[in-house]
């Protein structure tokens, strides 16, 4: 799963935003899908120049996930790099793709859970969900090192 940091949070949250305030969004567009709308906010590049680097090369972003290679010198295995190094997955952004991670639907309010993969509404829901994910992980992971120098602290 992604890096709990508060960028990828913020990420995940201002994509989010985005596609609630009516950004494009178009399942099958590499630029203005649910992955190429998280890009243009990880990569400050706007739908149409992810989408022409992604047109380099056959596939949908499942397709090009499986077929990365960070040595490849193609433009948008570029683009897969700066998420890669945001604190992203390959297999997160191929989840999002699907709205398919098993933690983040289980997240979601019950009844909740089944969502569409090409409905900007699921995606919304789908983000949300994972960014309050990763900021239950992120404020887990303070405490216990608050507790950690609480406990050398009282050793010292």
């Amino acid at each position: 799963m992604a890096k709990a940091t508060i960028q990828v949070i913020a990420a995940l949250r201002k994509t989010a935003e985005n596609l609630q305030n009516k950004a494009p969004y178009q399942w099958g567009h590499m630029g203005s899908c649910n992955c190429g709308n998280l890009a243009q906010v990880v990569t400050n590049l706007d739908k149409a120049a992810i989408h022409r680097e992604a047109m380099r090369r056959h596939g949908d972003w499942n397709e090009q996930l499986f077929d990365y290679c960070p040595q490849s010198g193609l433009p948008f295995d570029h683009i897969i790099d700066e998420m890669l190094a945001f604190g992203f997955t390959r297999s997160d952004l191929a989840h999002l793709e699907k709205l398919s991670d098993d933690a983040v639907l289980a997240n979601l309010p019950q009844g909740k859970q089944y969502l569409k993969h090409n409905k900007s509404e699921d995606v919304i829901k789908y983000l949300n969900s994972w960014a309050g994910l990763l900021e239950k992980k992120l404020i887990s992971g303070m405490i216990i090192e608050e507790s950690l120098f609480e406990s050398i602290a009282i050793l010292v």
